[in-house]
Formats: structure tokens, sequence, C-alpha cells
């Protein structure tokens, strides 16, 4: 009796022991190379730890004029290196850095914007603050600030994608879509490797893998590199240590939108989340600064 059971007890830890063999071998063989995506590493000037990202949101528009010329261009004079921007295309094909599918909220106009030629949107006032910027103007107003970039449109991504050829701005900019299937065809026509996160489908697949660690190959066969995420989802809480942790362990990114309030943003930062998306850029400022880690050097 007792020799039968020093044989399964030893069957047992064999087989649990190639279990965790094969779970680490696949984890490992999954993790996204970083050093491909320059994008997603903040070491500037004599910094040389990597610094969380800080995403200014739409720019930084407290009293309105969100993704214009002038709420990015004061985002940049708070020192922030990555701006949150959203992009849809004109009815000539142009990409337009604008948020809803409509006009109405934000402009002096009505209708659908994919109705109005580039120049047209050009023309119009956004809050006030001066017109719908083209993607092309933003590129080549500041050549060293990364755009976070939201696909809303499947008619955008021919565009978006020959824009960012023809710039060679693949290390300037992270391909988002809530659509995984739109953000994986703008992947297919970009030229070179370039910095991705997940949409809702892929987010929902990385979340369930976790646990078994098999966040790093759902994240490889994705294409991405990060998850950008709400805090809380539905009253369901998202970002949590374990998760966190498992995706730091799939060599994954954590981004959290969208954070405003201070002590929200260190409790996140102390969490070990990898970067805040936040339309308080002048807080998010002084948080960063005061945790050592200063927007400027």
């Amino acid at each position: 009796m007792r020799s039968r059971q020093r044989i399964w007890w030893h069957l047992r830890s064999r087989r649990t022991a190639w279990r965790r063999f094969w779970r680490l071998a696949l984890r490992r063989s999954a993790r996204p190379d970083p050093g491909r995506f320059p994008y997603l590493d903040d070491r500037t000037g004599v910094r040389s730890e990597r610094a969380p990202l800080a995403l200014a949101h739409r720019g930084f528009a407290p009293e309105g004029g969100e993704n214009t010329m002038e709420a990015i261009g004061r985002a940049v004079g708070l020192g922030f290196r990555y701006v949150e921007i959203d992009v849809r295309a004109s009815s000539d094909g142009v990409v337009m850095v604008f948020h809803d599918e409509h006009l109405d909220r934000v402009t002096d106009a009505r209708g659908p914007l994919v109705e109005r030629s580039a120049a047209e949107l050009e023309a119009l006032s956004v809050e006030g603050r001066g017109g719908i910027p083209t993607l092309e103007a933003v590129l080549l107003r500041w050549p060293e600030l990364r755009l976070n970039i939201d696909v809303k449109t499947d008619d955008c991504v021919r565009p978006f994608a020959e824009l960012i050829n023809r710039l060679r701005a693949y290390d300037r900019v992270l391909v988002a879509s809530f659509s995984d299937r739109r953000r994986r065809e703008v992947l297919r026509l970009l030229e070179e490797p370039t910095a991705s996160s997940a949409g809702m489908v892929v987010n929902a697949c990385v979340k369930a893998a976790a646990p078994l660690g098999l966040a790093g190959v759902v994240a490889r066969r994705a294409r991405v590199q990060a998850l950008q995420v709400p805090e809380t989802y539905r009253g369901v809480r998202v970002v949590t240590p374990r998760f966190v942790a498992a995706c730091h362990a799939a060599g994954l990114q954590v981004h959290v939108w969208t954070i405003n309030d201070r002590e929200d943003m260190d409790r996140l930062l102390d969490l070990g989340v990898d970067g805040l998306v936040s339309d308080a850029g002048d807080v998010l400022t002084e948080c960063l600064a005061a945790r050592g880690t200063p927007l400027r050097d």
C-alpha cells in the first residue's frame, strides 16, 4: 500500500513539475520584444530608468477645444511627450484628428464628419479653439511628439497607414482601436513594426488567459505590446495587482484611462502600471514630479 502511495505521489509531482515547466516556457517564448518598439520606452536625456508613460488625453483642454492644435500644444508646453488622439477620415480621404462621429458636440457645425472635406473641417471652429487639424499637420508640427492614436473608422485605415508609411513615423505612434480587426488591418498595411494596444476582444482574452500564464501567447498572436484599459468596466475591477503582475510577466505594458484624480494616479502608479491617460495634464505633471519622474529632465 505504501509503495503504491509513493508511486502515485511521485507521478503527481512529476506531472505538476511538467505543467509548471510548459507554462513558464510558453510565457517566456511569447513575450513581445519591447526593444523593437521605441515608442514604449520613455527614457530621455539623463534619465536612465524607464519612467511611467504620461499621456495627455486629446491634448490638454480644460476649457474646451479637445484634439486641436492648441490643445496638443498646451500639452507639449506642460512637458508631455505623449498625447492620445482620435482620427477619422474626411470625405476626400484625409486623416483628421477628431473623436466624435458627428460634429455637433464640439463644433459650430452639424452632421457626420465624413460628409465634409478636409478643407471644410479645418475651417470649422472647435469650441473657439481653432479648426479640426489633419494628422499630418500634427506629426509635422511636433516631430518629437509620440501619439497614441485611436483609429475610429474602417475608411480611415488605409489613408492612416499610407500617411505613417510616407512619413516613416513608426516609432512615433501606437496604433489603437476598440476594433481588433481594424487595428490588425492597420498593422498589416504598415511597412515597419509599430507598437499597438489591444482592442476590446483581445483585452478580454488576455485577462482570461492571464491566470493560466498564457497572456503572452495571446499578445503575440494579436500583435499587441500594451493593454489600455479602464480601472473598472461595468462595475468589474479590471486593474488588480494580479492582473498587472500577469501582464508584466508576459511582457505587456498596462496603461489606464482616464485618470484625473491625484489620489487615483498615485495609487495606480504604486500598483505598478506603466502609463496613465489623463484629461488633467496639470495634475498628472505635479504627480510625476513629486514622485521623482518629472516630464522634463
